[in-house]
């Protein structure tokens, strides 16, 4: 790959595999940069998304790495992302068409939107919740009844707290190397064992469930105290399209990967349901059907 690995001959997912097994991060961000140099120059965009966003990820989690690579690196590949976030991928096209669509909907409906979307990472969650120090990925299923639940009547103290603390978890877990320097996956059949790492995308889903769930109890707080609630985050609405997984696994436009498409109809489906005059029960139907759904089924 144009001589940027260091051994002759040794391939991408090679220098990758010694990097996590001798923990050495700085050589890891290194070789997703220089992975995601080589596919920008091939113009494969998406590619090209995948790697330097990884790379990111690891050097602002890790200030030893980011001191060892150097700015000139960091500054180029930052700069590189910049460029990528201005082309027309399904990275960059959803999410704006999403905020675009919530502009006239209601906070509430808005928050049912991405409650849905939610639902299922679920199955996701709790297959990756395993993987160690991936243990908080575990509890989203908990965290989606109470959010529904609190829609409804307050939460206790102890369930408030609780999904606070798992929003802090949600957050660090971006920053350990459990996340983006193990290499830890899990099986998914018929087709590419699924990375903990490919949540890097669309922004870091884990942190868009973050997000999501810390905006909802802000609204709860707002409310409790009489103050305008805050405006919701959009972010997760997108959370289970999952383009970093089908971009690794060989994708080259993710938005033909049938996956991708059936995530994308029950999404539009889904904004057309929190469009009408539902009731808490069909929420509740649709939240127990998505939490059953296995996102990676072939």
């Amino acid at each position: 790959m144009f001589g940027l690995f260091g051994k002759k001959g040794e391939s991408p997912e090679e220098r990758l595999a010694e990097c996590q097994q001798k923990r050495d991060w700085a050589g890891l961000a290194r070789a997703y940069y220089q992975m995601g140099v080589a596919a920008m120059e091939q113009q494969e965009y998406n590619r090209a998304q995948l790697w330097l966003s990884r790379a990111d990820t690891i050097y602002s989690a890790d200030d030893k790495v980011y001191k060892k690579l150097g700015e000139k690196l960091m500054d180029d590949c930052s700069e590189r992302i910049g460029k990528l976030e201005e082309a027309s991928l399904l990275y960059n096209n959803i999410p704006a068409q999403v905020e675009e669509m919530t502009a006239d909907l209601g906070d509430s409906k808005v928050r049912v939107w991405g409650l849905l979307s939610l639902a299922r990472l679920v199955k996701l969650g709790e297959r990756l919740g395993s993987l160690p120090g991936c243990e908080a990925l575990g509890k989203l299923g908990w965290a989606v009844d109470l959010v529904l639940k609190s829609f409804q009547e307050a939460p206790t103290e102890e369930e408030f707290y609780g999904l606070r603390d798992l929003c802090g978890a949600l957050y660090e877990l971006g920053d350990s190397p459990a996340f983006w320097g193990a290499g830890s996956q899990i099986e998914v059949p018929g087709g590419a064992p699924f990375q903990i790492f490919d949540l890097n995308g669309m922004m870091g889903v884990h942190l868009e469930i973050d997000a999501y769930l810390d905006g909802h109890l802000r609204m709860i707080c707002a409310l409790g105290q009489g103050e305008e609630s805050p405006v919701p985050e959009t972010g997760i609405i997108a959370g289970a399209l999952l383009p970093d997984y089908h971009v690794r696994s060989g994708a080259g436009k993710p938005e033909e990967v049938p996956g991708i498409k059936a995530e994308l109809d029950r999404m539009w489906s889904d904004y057309h349901f929190v469009c009408s005059d539902f009731t808490w029960e069909q929420v509740g139907q649709k939240v127990r059907e998505y939490k059953e759904l296995d996102i990676l089924g072939n």
